[in-house]
C-alpha cells in the first residue's frame, strides 16, 4: 500500500507560497460583495472552495479579513449550491475538520482539531439541537454528537465554525462551535425557484437510486416566504469483514495465560473431537503442542478472530426534509422571522454475518458447544498473531439481524431584532427541538452442527483481510444447520431542546459593548426493551437446544436460503475467502415464530442491544456574557480586539434503572456546577495585506452524556466485561491559546497559517478492575443462554469474575497544532482556474500516555477548481493519517484500535445548458473513485478489526432556477 506523505506536502507547500506573491499583481479583484454576503459574524473566515461561486469566494475573504477570532466558513451563492451530499461532507472541506464515516462512507459526524465529534457544539440558526440518532448503521452513540447526515446542503446557505470563542457564543465546545445557517427568503429578494434531481449509481450494488430537492421563495416589500423539501430514497449494499476484535485460548499450563495482557476468550479441544482426522483418534488426550507446532505458551498467547465474519448489509434509506422560512420586516429597524425545519430518516436494513465461532467456544454440554477446536500447523509473528493455521472442529453461526429504524427531527426558531437606535440593535430568540428515534433489532442465529468435521483454513493476505475458507459450503441450507440463539431488542430515544436568547449591542459594528443572557434545557431519554428470553423460550426452548419450541431443529432447514448474491466482496482489493453463505426467510420465520407479539409487548431493560447506557439526563443551563469590541493603533497599524466573559450555572438531573428485588426502578441523582469563561481576540494589520492573530480563550465541554449515566451495563456476550456510568463526572475544561495571520496575495487568494494549543483538564479515563459477578447487582437468570454458558465455564456466576470499566476525571490531555491554508486563482495561467490547499499536523499528550480517539497527525485537503465558459471541474482529495479509534486495552489485550490512513478522491463537474435563458445545468459527481475501504485494526496492521467496501459513488443530475 503507497503512503503519503504529509511532512513533504508541507514543506512543499511552504516553499510554494512564496511563488503567490509573483503572482499577485495578476489577480482580477471580484466584484464586491453584496451587504447580505459580507454580514457574517465577528469570526475568521477560512475561505473554502465551492465549485462555480467565485462571487461567495470573495464574500468569504472580505469577511475574513474583517473578522477578529479564528474561524472557517463555507458558503453558498445560490439555493442548493453548497457542495457534497450533506452538511458533514461539506464540513469535510474546512482545515482542521475530520469525518467519522458511516459504512455505506457517507460522512455523519465531524470532529475538529483532534476532539471526537462530541467536543463540538453544534447550532442551527445560533440556537443548540440535539438528534436522537445514534451515529450510523453500526452506531450506538449516547453523547452529544449531532448526526449531521440528517441535513441536506440544498437547505443552507452557510456553514460556520469558530475555532476561537468569543464571549457571546454558546459554551459546549472545547474543539469548536458548528452553526448551521438555513436558507432565507430575504437572501435573494424577489421570486425564485430551484429544482434539483439526480441519480445515485453506486458501485457496491449497481443500483441506481433518486435524489432531489425543490426550493422556492418570494419576497414582497416588507415579507417574504421560502419553502424547501429535499428528499433521497438510496439502496444499499455494504460488504465487509468484521472480528469483534482478537483474543487468545486459555490454556492450563506453567507460564500460560500469564499477567493482565491475555484474552482467555476460549479453550481448544482438552481431546480429540469426533471426526477431526488428521491421523488423530477421536476420544483421545489431546497434544496441542504437537497439533500446532507451538509451544503451549506460545499457543496460550496466539491470538486469532474472536468472531472472524464476513459480513453482508443490504436494504434501503430514505431522508425527506423541509424548511418553511417567513421573515418580515415592517421597518427598517424592526425584522422579524421564523424557521422551521422537520426532517425524517428511515433505514430498513438487512446484516448477515457469517461468524468463525471462535469466541467462548470449547468442550462442554450446553447446546451451543462446539467441542473445542484442534489447532494444526500454526505460524505467528513478533506480535503472536496467527498469520497461518488450520483450525480442525470449527463451527459457524450465522447472525441474520433487521435494523428497521426511523427517526424524526423537527425544529422551530422565531427571532426579532430591533433597533430603537442608531447605535442600539437588540437580538432576541426562543427556540423549541425535538427528535425521537426507534430500532427494531431482532436477531436470528443458526449454527453449524457440533463435531461435523468442518475445519477452517486461515491465511494472512494483502487484500487488506485475512482468507478464511473451509471445508464445508457454508451457503448449503441442508448442511445441518441448528438453532444458535434468537434475541428480540428494542431501542427507544429521545431528546428536546429549548431556548430563550436576548442580545444587545450598544455602539457601532467596530467599538461597542455586547451583553446578552441566555437559557437552555436540553433532555435526553434512552429505553430499551428486551424480551429475547421470552421468545428464545417459545422459539427453541430456553437453552436454545431446538428439541422443542416452535420451529424445532429438524424444521430448520425450511427457512434458511443460499444468499442473493453471488459477487461478494467484489470491490476488495484480493480474495476474501468463502463468498456464500446462508440467510434466513425472515418474514416465514417471523410469522412461525409469532415474533410480533414478543417484539410489541418486551419489557423495560438495563443495556441496550447498541451497547449503551440507558436512562435520562434533563440539564438546564442560565448563562450570561459581556463582551466589548474595539479598534486603536499600534506603530500606525490597526488593532481590532474582542475582550468578554461568559458566566454559566448548569443544574443537571440523571435517572437511570438499577436492579432491586422487585425487578427494575429508578434511581435520580443531581448536580450543579458553573464557570466563568475568559475570552480575548486580536487581529493586527502588520502591513496593507497582513493579518496577525492571537486568542486566548477558555472553553468547556459537559461531560459525556452516556458516560453519566449510572447503571451498569452487560450487553458482552462473552460476559468478560461490564460498563458501568459515573454521575459524578465533571465538565471538561480547556485553556487555549491561538497565534497566526494572512497574506492576502490578491482577489479571492490568501495564505494562512494557524498554531493552536488546547490545554484540556478532567479527560476522562476509564479504569478497569477485576470484581466478581455477583458484585455487579445483576441476577444470572437475566442474562441470555450465551452469557450464562460463558460464566459457567468460568466456574458459574459464584465464582467468575468480569472486568469492570467505569470513566473517572483523571486526565490533563494537551492537544497542539498548526494549520496551514493556501487559496489561489490562478488566472493569470488560464482564466477561472485555481486551487484550495490546507494542511494540519497535531500531537497529543497526555498524564497516562492515553490518546484522544479519533486524533489523525496529518491531514490534508487539496482541491482544483475551474469554472469557466459555463463548465466548472471541481478535483478534491481528502487524506487522513492513521489514528487511534479507541484506547487500550481491547478484550483485555493491551493494544488498542486503530483507524487505517485513507484518502478519497472525489470530482464534481457542471455545464450550463445553453438554452431556456441559460436556466438547466447539468451536474456529475464521482465520490471515492479510487475505491478506497475503511478500515480499522487490533493494534497491528495483519489483525483488521473491521473492513467495509463502500465502493464508488456517481451522481448524474440536473439543476434548474427560474
Amino acid at each position: 500500500m503507497t503512503r503519503f506523505n504529509p511532512r513533504k506536502t508541507l514543506l512543499a507547500a511552504t516553499a510554494l507560497a512564496g511563488l503567490a506573491a509573483g503572482a499577485a499583481h495578476a489577480q482580477t479583484a471580484a466584484p464586491a460583495p453584496t451587504p447580505a454576503q459580507a454580514a457574517v459574524d465577528d469570526t475568521a473566515v477560512d475561505e473554502i472552495i465551492v465549485t462555480g461561486i467565485r462571487r461567495s469566494l470573495q464574500a468569504s475573504t472580505t469577511a475574513k479579513r474583517d473578522a477578529v477570532a479564528f474561524g472557517d466558513s463555507i458558503f453558498a451563492e445560490d439555493i442548493g449550491k453548497l457542495p457534497a451530499t450533506n452538511l458533514a461532507e461539506t464540513l469535510n472541506r474546512i482545515p482542521g475538520v475530520t469525518l467519522n464515516r458511516d459504512i455505506n462512507g457517507e460522512g455523519v459526524q465531524v470532529s475538529i482539531r483532534g476532539l471526537g465529534p462530541s467536543f463540538s457544539k453544534v447550532l442551527l440558526n445560533n440556537t443548540q439541537i440535539a438528534v436522537a440518532s445514534d451515529g450510523g448503521t453500526t452506531g450506538g452513540s449516547a453523547n452529544r454528537e449531532v448526526d449531521l447526515d440528517f441535513f441536506p446542503s440544498e437547505l443552507f446557505t452557510r456553514l460556520d465554525v469558530a475555532k476561537s470563542p468569543m464571549a457571546d457564543t454558546l459554551e459546549g465546545g472545547i474543539a469548536g462551535t458548528v452553526n448551521l445557517h438555513s436558507a432565507r427568503p430575504f437572501d435573494r429578494e424577489g421570486q425564485h425557484l430551484t429544482v434539483i434531481a439526480q441519480g445515485q449509481y453506486t458501485d457496491s450494488n449497481k443500483d441506481i437510486s433518486p435524489r432531489g430537492a425543490l426550493v422556492a421563495s418570494k419576497t414582497w416589500d416588507k415579507f417574504g416566504v421560502l419553502f424547501g423539501v429535499s428528499g433521497v430514497k438510496t439502496k444499499t449494499r455494504v460488504d465487509g469483514y468484521e472480528t469483534v476484535g482478537y483474543t487468545d485460548g486459555n490454556i492450563a499450563c506453567a507460564g500460560c495465560n500469564t499477567g493482565a495482557d491475555t484474552g482467555n476468550g476460549f479453550f481448544y479441544a482438552s481431546v480429540v473431537p469426533n471426526n477431526t482426522g488428521h491421523g488423530l483418534t477421536a476420544g483421545a488426550p489431546l497434544d496441542l503442542a504437537a497439533t500446532s507446532g507451538l509451544s503451549l505458551q506460545d499457543l496460550s498467547r496466539a491470538l486469532i478472530p474472536r468472531l472472524g465474519r464476513n459480513s453482508y448489509t443490504e436494504g434501503t434509506r430514505s431522508r425527506v426534509s423541509a424548511l418553511l422560512s417567513l421573515e418580515y420586516r415592517p421597518t427598517d429597524d424592526l425584522q422579524f422571522a421564523i424557521d422551521g425545519i422537520w426532517a425524517k430518516s428511515k433505514r430498513d436494513y438487512q446484516r448477515l454475518n457469517m461468524n468463525w465461532y471462535v469466541r467462548n467456544s470449547g468442550p462442554g454440554t450446553a447446546p451451543t458447544s462446539t467441542g473445542g477446536m484442534v489447532p494444526i500447523d500454526l505460524k505467528v509473528d513478533a506480535n503472536h498473531v496467527v498469520t497461518s493455521g488450520t483450525f480442525a472442529n470449527s463451527s459457524f453461526f450465522l447472525e441474520n439481524d433487521i435494523f428497521d429504524q426511523t427517526t424524526k427531527f423537527y425544529n422551530v426558531n422565531p427571532t426579532v431584532r430591533w433597533q430603537p437606535r442608531e447605535n442600539i440593535v437588540v437580538d432576541a430568540q426562543v427556540n423549541y427541538g425535538h427528535s425521537t428515534f426507534f430500532r427494531e433489532q431482532p436477531q436470528f442465529d443458526f449454527q453449524t452442527p457440533r463435531e461435523s468435521g468442518l475445519e477452517v483454513y486461515y491465511q494472512a493476505s494483502d487484500s487488506g483481510q485475512p482468507s478464511i475458507t473451509t471445508n464445508r459450503d457454508l451457503g448449503d441450507p441442508n448442511l445441518g444447520w441448528r438453532w444458535y440463539r434468537v434475541n428480540v431488542q428494542n431501542i427507544a430515544r429521545d431528546t428536546t431542546t429549548k431556548g430563550a436568547h436576548v442580545d444587545a449591542r450598544f455602539g457601532d459594528s467596530e467599538i461597542n459593548i455586547k451583553v446578552g443572557a441566555a437559557y437552555d434545557q436540553a433532555s435526553r431519554s434512552i429505553r430499551a426493551y428486551d424480551n429475547s428470553t421470552a421468545f428464545q423460550t417459545a422459539v427453541c426452548g430456553a437453552t436454545c437446544d431446538g428439541a422443542t419450541g416452535l420451529v424445532l431443529n429438524s424444521q430448520v432447514g425450511q427457512y434458511l436460503r443460499r444468499v442473493n448474491i453471488d459477487d461478494f466482496g467484489h470491490l476488495a482489493k484480493g480474495g476474501v475467502g468463502y463468498t456464500s453463505f446462508i440467510m434466513t426467510d425472515l418474514d416465514a420465520l417471523k410469522k412461525a415464530t409469532n415474533y410480533a407479539f414478543y417484539r410489541d409487548s418486551a419489557p423495560r431493560t438495563r443495556s441496550a442491544v447498541t451497547g449503551g447506557s440507558v436512562g435520562d439526563i434533563e440539564e438546564k443551563t442560565w448563562g450570561t456574557y459581556v463582551e466589548a469590541n474595539a479598534k486603536g493603533s499600534l506603530l500606525d497599524r490597526d488593532v481590532r480586539m474582542n475582550v468578554g466573559l461568559r458566566y454559566f450555572h448548569t443544574d443537571q438531573t440523571v435517572t437511570s434503572p438499577i436492579q432491586v428485588a422487585s425487578g427494575l426502578t429508578d434511581q435520580t441523582l443531581s448536580a450543579k456546577y458553573d464557570d466563568v469563561l475568559p475570552s480575548a481576540n486580536f487581529t493586527y494589520d502588520a502591513a496593507e495585506n497582513i493579518k496577525l492573530r492571537l486568542a486566548i480563550s477558555r472553553s468547556m465541554t459537559r461531560a459525556d452524556a452516556g458516560q453519566l449515566l449510572p447503571g451498569t451495563t452487560f450487553s458482552d456476550i462473552s460476559a468478560q466485561v461490564a460498563s458501568a456510568g459515573n454521575p459524578d463526572l465533571k465538565p471538561y475544561t480547556s485553556n487555549n491559546i491561538d497565534i497566526g495571520g494572512e497574506y492576502y496575495t490578491g482577489g479571492i487568494g490568501y495564505v494562512g497559517v494557524a498554531f493552536f494549543r488546547k490545554d484540556i483538564d478532567g479527560f476522562t479515563v476509564t479504569t478497569q478492575t477485576t470484581v466478581p459477578f455477583t458484585s455487579l447487582g445483576i441476577n444470572f437468570t437475566d442474562l441470555n443462554t450465551s452469557q450464562q454458558q460463558a460464566l459457567n465455564l468460568r466456574g458459574g456466576p459464584s465464582v467468575a469474575t468480569v472486568t469492570l470499566n467505569r470513566p473517572i476525571n483523571l486526565n490533563k490531555l494537551l492537544i497542539q497544532g498548526v494549520e496551514l491554508t493556501w487559496v489561489q486563482p490562478l488566472d493569470f495561467l488560464v482564466k477561472g482556474l485555481g486551487f484550495s490547499a490546507n494542511a494540519t499536523k497535531l500531537e497529543q499528550s497526555s498524564s497516562t500516555g492515553l490518546f484522544a480517539p479519533g486524533v489523525a497527525p496529518y491531514r490534508v485537503n487539496l482541491q482544483g477548481f475551474y469554472e469557466g465558459h459555463g463548465a466548472s471541474l471541481s478535483v478534491n482529495y481528502v487524506w487522513n493519517d492513521e489514528s487511534v479509534a479507541a484506547n487500550g486495552p481491547q478484550n483485555n489485550i493491551n493494544v488498542p484500535l486503530k483507524a487505517e490512513a485513507r484518502g478519497q478522491l472525489d470530482v464534481s463537474a457542471g455545464y450550463v445548458l445553453p438554452f431556456a435563458d441559460k436556466a438547466w445545468r447539468v451536474t456529475l459527481d464521482a465520490l471515492n473513485i479510487t475505491n478506497e475501504p475503511l478500515r480499522t485494526t487490533f493494534g497491528y496492521d495483519n489483525a483488521p478489526y473491521s473492513v467495509y467496501y463502500p465502493g464508488r459513488q456517481v451522481l448524474l443530475g440536473l439543476r434548474a432556477s427560474f
